[in-house]
């Protein structure tokens, strides 16, 4: 019974990140790159793939450490290990995907300060064991990912009739050239608040329905 408490509080750390607790579209956090780099779908995907490694090793970390580091220096040391993770997928896509890397230019480095990131290590992580720190990472990273996938698919599609550079409408579309602007990024993720936040409320409505008592 234990374990199996256990194993549910664990999938519902992981959970909670994908959708009710989106950090995008829930918290709105990290607009910085949701807004600047999602003018194309692989753009989207290689920062949101970028958080999680960033995420995930930094609250592997601090949860491992959270007992050691003194608690006046925490967050200089939640810093220090997140910009230590920000180096090696600095490194990494520099070497592997020069292309990319150009493409995401500084806000590659600007992950050091993405609210996302220090937040959980100083809401969750510190206080947490590897595992449930684990689970909440890859949930809330991953979630973050979706977030800048769906506006970078729709800007990219719209903006250039095409996806993950391959041609979907052929010569004569006409490309919304507003939506790979920074104007776009601001429309897309209105609309995209808006369907989410509409889309949550008509499922509470109907949650607050059903436990009504019927006369």
């Amino acid at each position: 019974m234990e374990e199996q408490r256990h194993t549910s509080k664990t999938a519902e750390e992981f959970l909670k990140g994908l959708w009710k607790e989106n950090p995008v579209f829930v918290a709105v956090l990290g607009m910085c790159p949701a807004l600047a780099v999602t003018n194309s779908a692989i753009n989207a995907l290689a920062m949101g793939l970028a958080t999680t490694f960033v995420l995930i090793g930094s609250s592997l970390l601090v949860s491992l450490f959270r007992n050691i580091i003194p608690k006046q220096v925490r967050i200089t040391a939640f810093i220090v290990i997140i910009a230590t993770f920000v180096t090696v997928v600095d490194l990494l896509l520099a070497a592997f995907t020069p292309v990319v890397h150009k493409e995401l230019g500084a806000f590659i480095a600007l992950i050091v300060v993405n609210c996302l990131i220090l937040g959980r290590q100083e809401a969750f992580a510190s206080k947490q064991k590897v595992v449930p720190a684990l689970a909440d990472a890859t949930g809330m990273s991953l979630g973050f990912t979706f977030a800048l996938l769906c506006i970078g698919v729709i800007r990219e599609i719209l903006g250039n009739g095409s996806l993950f550079g391959i041609d979907l409408f052929g010569q004569g579309f006409e490309p919304w050239v507003v939506m790979i602007l920074p104007p776009g990024g601001f429309f897309t993720l209105g609309f995209l608040l808006l369907g989410f936040n509409w889309y949550a409320r008509r499922k509470e409505a109907a949650r607050i329905q059903k436990t009504k008592p019927t006369r």
